[in-house]
């Protein structure tokens, strides 16, 4: 009875590579809302990593501001509140804050996002062209 109850309780409880893909998973369908934002609005709107999370923002008057009037494009924070995130792109980030911009036009730049916690990592890869891929 112990070793099925052992073997159930392991099965139940999700391994970090599972969780991480999870986060992954949620921020490729929050990039994809947030691209349709910017498109919708014509306006900038833009993901930003925060120290143990992620918000939203949106370009008005030449200032950033965080989206309020979206629940789904609320902030949030990671899974784990270790996750360290990069972002490879043909355009190097000049910034001190990770953020990527999506314009009024349907087609922006391609990018890889990386989420990693200790030795487990997930890749969203972004086509330019709508497409976000977890991989």
């Amino acid at each position: 009875m112990g070793i099925m109850l052992g073997a159930v309780s392991l099965n139940a409880v999700q391994s970090v590579h599972q969780r991480l893909q999870t986060d992954a998973q949620r921020v490729s369908l929050l990039l994809q809302l947030a691209r349709e934002e910017a498109i919708v609005r014509n306006r900038q709107t833009a993901f930003e990593v925060l120290e143990q999370g992620y918000q939203f923002l949106v370009l008005n008057d030449n200032k950033w501001e965080k989206i309020t009037d979206l629940d789904t494009l609320r902030g949030r924070p990671f899974t784990f509140p270790e996750t360290q995130v990069s972002i490879l792109s043909a355009d190097p980030v000049r910034s001190e804050t990770l953020r990527i911009v999506f314009g009024r036009e349907p087609v922006s730049r391609p990018f890889t996002m990386i989420l990693r916690v200790g030795n487990d990592q997930v890749a969203i890869n972004a086509d330019g062209v709508g497409h976000f891929v977890v991989e």
